[in-house]
């Protein structure tokens, strides 16, 4: 009967209990006339409101499987995509190049917490050769921040051997950072402002970007900082004794 099986399918759907599915299929399978929709929703509205703690299992147990399909998602999306994660062109590397881990960070340079995660980068690569961070542009507060990153992205291009020192530099700057503030801090640093503007108008700088948007929507991001530690994701300025904890767990 199509009534039952679209019943039983939306019980299943919803996540009522095994004991209100026995209930329900009883009742049915005893009734000698066939059930329109109106009394499936009657049967079903009643037994809620008799049982409201029912919803909270039903949001508790949908909590559960929506998170586990991220972390498959998360798990996939490192897997398949493990150049452009830790090896892509042009992207900032702290730390050695050798090390054993390599820490993933999608930043802004607008975010008061990732200037925050600074310091705590720093302290883990001075402190541990066995960890890397590889730095993604991920400019999400509005367009001073994409024009930011342009800069960042086209200095270190042009000026590799001082692109550490410039994010750096620009990161813990107060206030708001855009593109002009950038390129003087650029043109300071010693890169020829012509050249500086040419490099930021070519493709490969907003294929970066778009690059790093596309790894955070397969990964859930969408704030800063973020991070990838070996195959898992940590959202947020969880600090340094989370980061290492997280980094130990994946060494060992």
């Amino acid at each position: 009967m199509r009534i039952w099986a679209k019943f039983a399918k939306s019980v299943a759907d919803i996540g009522i209990g095994i004991t209100a599915f026995i209930m329900l299929t009883c009742s049915i399978a005893n009734s000698q006339e066939v059930m329109n929709r109106a009394e499936v929703e009657k049967i079903v509205r009643e037994y809620l409101l008799t049982n409201p703690q029912i919803m909270l299992e039903v949001q508790e147990a949908l909590q559960r499987q929506q998170q586990e399909q991220l972390s498959q998602q998360q798990t996939d999306v490192i897997a398949q995509n493990q150049d452009a994660l830790f090896s892509s062109e042009g992207q900032l590397v702290f730390g050695d190049e050798d090390a054993k881990l390599t820490v993933v960070e999608f930043f802004d340079y607008n975010c008061s917490f990732c200037q925050r995660a600074l310091a705590d980068m720093q302290q883990i690569v001075e402190a541990d050769q066995n960890v890397r961070f590889v730095l993604k542009e991920f400019p999400v507060l509005g367009e001073a921040s994409v024009e930011a990153s342009r800069v960042s992205l086209a200095f270190t291009k042009l000026m590799p051997e001082k692109a550490g020192q410039f994010h750096i530099d620009l990161l813990a700057m107060p206030g708001l950072k855009d593109g002009d503030r950038a390129r003087e801090l650029a043109v300071d640093m010693g890169v020829d402002l012509a050249s500086l503007n040419a490099e930021m108008e070519k493709s490969h700088i907003i294929e970066s970007i778009s690059e790093t948007y596309g790894l955070a929507e397969g990964l859930g991001i969408t704030g800063t900082p973020s991070y990838v530690v070996g195959s898992k994701v940590i959202f947020g300025a969880v600090g340094y004794d989370q980061l290492k904890q997280e980094m130990a767990s994946q060494l060992n």
